[in-house]
């Protein structure tokens, strides 16, 4: 069974940096779909703050353009959120989305990572 495992997740000042990661195991055609990074912020709903296509094209939120990357090796199933010049307004739980092939809904999600910024 299709599993995404998140980790990197942990607090942190403003300004400095995180990296998370999520493995999917038993997703032998995980090249084949478009991945993301949602946030659940407190008091807030979730939102989509990174998403890259499985060719690599990648879109961002407007509130995280310019400090976070999100990347992916495929041949280790492996997907990556490089947060840099972390803002308090960045503190949530961040959860890794596997999309559905050829569609725009969730097929899969990770069990969450927590990040807290601290101003």
């Amino acid at each position: 069974q299709e599993q995404l495992v998140e980790s990197g997740g942990g607090a942190a000042q403003a300004g400095e940096s995180l990296r998370l990661s999520c493995t999917a195991s038993e997703s032998p055609l995980f090249n084949i779909y478009a991945m993301g990074w949602y946030r659940k912020a407190p008091g807030k709903q979730r939102e989509l703050v990174a998403h890259i296509s499985s060719n690599g094209d990648t879109d961002y939120a407007d509130s995280v353009k310019g400090r976070f990357t999100i990347s992916r090796d495929n041949a280790n199933r492996t997907l990556y959120l490089q947060m840099n010049s972390l803002e308090f307004e960045d503190t949530g739980i961040y959860y890794c989305a596997r999309f559905r092939a050829g569609g725009s809904s969730v097929g899969a999600w990770g069990q969450g990572t927590q990040v807290i910024i601290s101003s």
